[in-house]
């Protein structure tokens, strides 16, 4: 019977996996004797408490830090403001929703149920989306 490709590829795929089985553990995972706060500081060039890599950390910070000026203590207010909830932009939406026209149907009188109990007929609203669309803050200009 000739062989074919096969053959040699699951006898391939059976050297690979004897291969795995082979190797050790610790030759994969080396683990010696550290935790992981000492894997920790060493990686990050020291603890919380300090050492020279974290006091270059701290120089570093204190080097881009600058003191408020009189006129930003001045416009904080107007500029937090913006963020503050009061009744006035709570009532404003920020995300208005897109058209979304409403589509009315009316249904027929008609029986319903397994004994059929009869329906009078009504209107229903629905929209035209499945879902409600919301825009931007800023995308849309015209009120609606």
């Amino acid at each position: 019977m000739r062989r074919t490709w096969t053959d040699g590829l699951a006898v391939l795929a059976l050297a690979l996996v004897l291969g795995g089985c082979a190797t050790r553990k610790e030759e994969l995972l080396p683990h010696d004797n550290r935790s992981m706060l000492d894997i920790w500081n060493v990686e990050t060039g020291g603890g919380a408490g300090g050492g020279p890599a974290a006091r270059q950390l701290l120089d570093a910070r204190q080097s881009l830090r600058r003191p408020l000026t009189e006129a930003d203590v001045r416009a904080a207010p107007g500029e937090q403001a913006r963020y503050t909830r009061t009744a006035q932009n709570e009532i404003d939406r920020q995300f208005h929703r897109l058209p979304n026209p409403d589509l009315v149907m009316y249904v027929f009188p008609h029986l319903a149920g397994t004994d059929p109990v009869p329906v009078p007929g009504y209107s229903t609203v629905f929209p035209l989306y499945q879902r409600v669309q919301y825009a931007l803050p800023g995308a849309r200009t015209a009120d609606y």
